[in-house]
């Protein structure tokens, strides 16, 4: 019956593929064991994955001791991982809980990737849903803290969430099969433990189908998600911008800037000024660990936090160059001005005349007050503005890149426009080819 629940679960959640290869986080309690049995049962490729964390002595060891037979007795292959979490936890300034988390997860994947596995299996039941339903509730969240944990996020997988605790221990029970208790879940010395030991039982008290009931709320919460703000993202973002006026017209700003940036990992603090920001001038910005966001002119500008250092690189002859922490080739080399000669029009090429210009050369990012004159005017211009007038976001702006001789003027603003005093003329004799690829 179990089997069958799950089995259905996994299908309508499109979890596992039964031509897929998967690991299993296997800890030996019952909820990782039995998660083990019935996905093989159920006849999926399947290997094992223990950690010992060293936290708790001779028992951290029997728990090693026991995967190893049962994963011998039901010749489901075994990989094991020992870990220093005291350690590791005191050099990245975590907890031990954290730590133990940041290791268990690095090296799933790391392992998922070597051994080509499709995804790893971990064993979260209806009762870890809603105990983190909980502690969102506890800590302060919006709608999506309350929907417990999602069956999939990027290779994690969680067939069991549709069924409790005491169903995983009831099927082992019938089978007969043992598994390890971890001493530590028994102790109430973090938040988790207190909300599993002390508050659920209590809520139990109150209702016997507690557990059920905020499990079922949480379903129907995820199905009003799903409604509710299947569009905002589609209404609000073109690209990396946010439009102020449309973020405006919104029921709930607030809430629909939350949803944008959810993933992004920015405090409420920070979004309450981002909020306050809207129609503020250009080039406010607030940063979290994987994203930057910043005002421009009527939005804005979302992106990933680029982690590089400012590039002033000097090129002295032609030749091919390699253009630090950017990923590009600059090459430069020069051709005789031929019959029937044409500019080549592509962006990230520039043609000037040989003869006007001196080496050595600059290719460097762009700083404040710089100038140029774009090819076809006669006057010059700030390159700030140039770029303002090509609708260039502020984002751009500053990963924008030139290229200078060696008294400093800009011979190109490079994949955007040429410098007009360095254009190709009838008096040109030799051409000085720029191609950036």
């Amino acid at each position: 019956m179990l089997n069958r629940i799950i089995d259905k679960y996994i299908r309508q959640n499109d979890l596992l593929r039964k031509d897929g290869r998967y690991l299993v986080a296997l800890s030996g309690g019952a909820d990782s064991v039995s998660l083990l049995l019935i996905l093989k049962s159920l006849g999926y490729q399947i290997e094992a994955v223990h950690c010992n964390f060293h936290l708790r002595g001779e028992e951290s060891d029997r728990d090693e001791r026991f995967c190893i037979d049962l994963c011998a007795k039901e010749s489901i292959p075994l990989h094991l991982v020992h870990f220093d979490t005291k350690t590791y936890a005191e050099v990245h300034k975590v907890s031990i809980e954290m730590a133990a988390r940041e290791l268990r997860y690095k090296y799933f994947e790391q392992l998922r990737a070597d051994i080509k596995a499709d995804d790893i299996c971990v064993a979260h039941h209806r009762e870890d849903s809603v105990e983190t339903i909980l502690l969102n509730l506890v800590r302060g969240t919006g709608i999506q803290g309350l929907t417990g944990i999602d069956p999939r996020n990027g290779h994690i997988v969680r067939p069991l969430l549709c069924v409790s605790r005491l169903d995983l221990e009831d099927y082992l029970n019938q089978r007969g099969q043992k598994f390890v208790t971890d001493s530590s879940n028994l102790i109430d010395d973090v938040q988790r433990n207190k909300i599993r030991l002390k508050v659920i039982p209590l809520l139990k008290e109150i209702n016997p189908k507690a557990v059920e009931n905020i499990h079922k709320s949480s379903l129907y919460l995820r199905e009003v998600e799903k409604v509710a703000l299947s569009t905002v993202r589609n209404d609000l973002l073109e690209g990396k911008k946010l439009s102020f006026d449309r973020l405006k017209t919104m029921p709930s700003p607030e809430f629909s800037l939350w949803y944008i940036l959810k993933d992004y990992r920015f405090s409420a603090s920070q979004i309450k000024e981002m909020l306050e920001a809207v129609d503020s001038q250009s080039g406010k910005e607030w940063h979290s660990d994987s994203h930057i966001v910043v005002t421009d002119r009527d939005g804005f500008i979302i992106d990933e936090l680029k982690k590089q250092d400012s590039l002033s690189m000097k090129i002295i002859e032609e030749g091919c160059y390699i253009l630090p922490n950017r990923g590009l080739k600059l090459e430069i080399h020069s051709v005789e001005k031929a019959a029937g000669f044409e500019v080549d029009k592509r962006k990230n090429v520039a043609m000037l005349d040989a003869g006007l210009v001196k080496f050595p050369l600059i290719v460097r990012d762009t700083i404040a007050g710089d100038r140029f004159m774009p090819f076809g005017m006669q006057g010059t211009k700030l390159v700030s503005d140039f770029l303002t007038d090509l609708k260039k976001d502020i984002l751009s702006k500053r990963e924008q890149l030139v290229v200078t001789d060696v008294s400093g003027n800009i011979l190109w603003v490079v994949n955007e426009r040429p410098d007009n005093r360095f254009r190709i003329t009838a008096k040109t004799r030799t051409i000085l080819v720029l191609e950036l690829a």
